[in-house]
């Protein structure tokens, strides 16, 4: 990492003033500025790690690949705060339209969070195919705690949204984590396994019995409403009763209506979501296909890539699989042939090597190398991406190509497939790469004519 680079981003955004909130996801540094127009983008890409930047929906961008971390520590220690600081400026506030508001919800909640379910999915994938091939019994207590390992990230998933929520929402770390315990707390969690009661009563008020382990959509809402019942109480509290009353009264309020109303909201909706991904599905395989692989590839250039992550996390709590994440597994192959297909068309040996060294960090999982420094630049082999992206994502969906826990999607995933879908898996990699590789070297050839 470059030291002299953070001070460079901080003064090029518009200084620690103009900073409302920073965070960041697997690659990409994200803003919210008070003032987007004093951003110099020029100067920004013009540091050594930016791999590209973007103002997109009010939500400043620069993309540092695997270094977005280190930057992101020294940048909050820096401006001396963190991402769930509220900033205390006179500057005016800049409203936002709904969509740019979800786009940094999700971002937000979900970027954080990736490494660990990337992680742990990677672990659970790498399991599955080791069982497959019976390297391992199923029955093994190696095994048991190869799951333990890999699952308890999804199991407790509830715990690590809070923490994210809590830090967008402004809100206590702590009593968000006190409402996900509530989520998980054994008592609702084995009425639920045993399906013997469908619901509880408090005061009255009916509360459902839903198994919230690996939930995504229910703690976002209710870690939202959270935020909005601690600032009440902590303003109609007197200060000398804040420390103690404050959250005492916050939690009697938040959990029930946790309980009561956010997460079964919560659930529903997140069941809706699936059964319109199903049901785009059962309409036609192809149009699922070629919807989801072509808009992959410009989601993920406009940072909203995250945005399909709460479905695919909600289809693994409803059914125990997932029908998108094959697809972005076509779309990172898809980069990898059009960025192949660029180097063997350039001739210069630095821009040969960075397209060499960024369709390997594709084929790897890590996309955005190969589309910032690359593909945007070559809008042809942009284009051939998409169809290659979408022609493979189209094979998987005719064949119901599935996976049964979250995992990166690089070609490490490839051994999450072993069993019944391994050989579409490798077909559906060789319809990627190809497609896109011999459009782009069609096309950019045509181009030059």
């Amino acid at each position: 990492m470059d030291k002299k680079a953070i001070k460079e981003i901080i003064d090029n955004v518009g200084g620690e003033d103009n900073i409302k909130k920073v965070w960041h996801c697997m690659t990409r540094l994200r803003f919210d500025l008070y003032d987007n127009s004093l951003i110099d983008h020029d100067a920004i890409k013009q540091l050594k790690d930016v791999m590209g930047e973007q103002l997109y929906n009010d939500q400043y961008q620069i993309i540092l690949g695997t270094n977005v971390n280190a930057y992101y520590t020294e940048i909050s220690e820096r401006i001396g705060k963190l991402d769930n600081e509220e900033k205390t400026d006179e500057l005016p506030e800049k409203k936002k339209g709904l969509f740019s508001r979800l786009l940094d919800i999700v971002s937000g909640v979900f970027g954080p969070v990736v490494p660990a379910i990337a992680g742990a999915g990677m672990i659970k994938g790498i399991l599955a195919g080791l069982i497959a091939l019976e390297v391992l019994s199923e029955d093994s207590q190696t095994v048991s705690i190869l799951d333990l390992i890999a699952s308890s990230v999804f199991h407790f998933l509830p715990f690590f949204l809070a923490v994210s929520a809590a830090r967008i929402f402004k809100t206590n770390e702590y009593l968000a984590l006190a409402v996900a315990g509530g989520f998980m707390y054994p008592t609702l969690m084995e009425a639920a396994q045993s399906g013997e009661i469908t619901e509880f009563t408090f005061v009255g008020l009916p509360i459902p019995v839903i198994d919230y382990s690996a939930s995504v959509i229910p703690i976002i809402i209710s870690v939202w409403a959270l935020s909005y019942i601690y600032r009440w109480v902590d303003k109609i509290m007197p200060s000398v009763l804040k420390t103690v009353f404050t959250p005492t009264l916050t939690l009697f309020i938040a959990i029930p209506i946790a309980l009561i109303v956010g997460g079964p909201l919560g659930n529903y909706v997140g069941i809706a979501l699936a059964y319109v991904v199903d049901l785009l599905f059962d309409i036609s395989p192809i149009l699922a296909g070629i919807v989801v692989g072509g808009i992959r590839p410009i989601a993920i250039v406009f940072g909203m890539h995250h945005a399909l992550t709460p479905v695919a996390l909600q289809n693994f709590a409803v059914d125990g699989y997932d029908m998108l994440m094959p697809m972005f597994f076509m779309t990172n192959m898809a980069i990898v042939g059009a960025t192949l297909a660029i180097f063997f068309k350039l001739k210069n040996k630095k821009d040969k090597s960075v397209a060499l060294s960024a369709a390997i960090s594709a084929f790897l999982g890590i996309t955005e190398p190969a589309l910032f420094g690359v593909l945007i630049k070559h809008k042809k082999a942009f284009i051939a991406c998409t169809i290659g992206s979408a022609a493979a994502a189209t094979f998987f969906a005719i064949f119901g190509v599935r996976i049964y826990g979250y995992i990166l999607s690089s070609i490490v995933s490839l051994v999450a497939y072993v069993g019944p879908y391994f050989v579409y898996a490798v077909i559906g990699i060789v319809i990627a790469i190809a497609v896109a590789f011999f459009l782009t070297f069609i096309l950019e050839r045509k181009s030059k004519n």
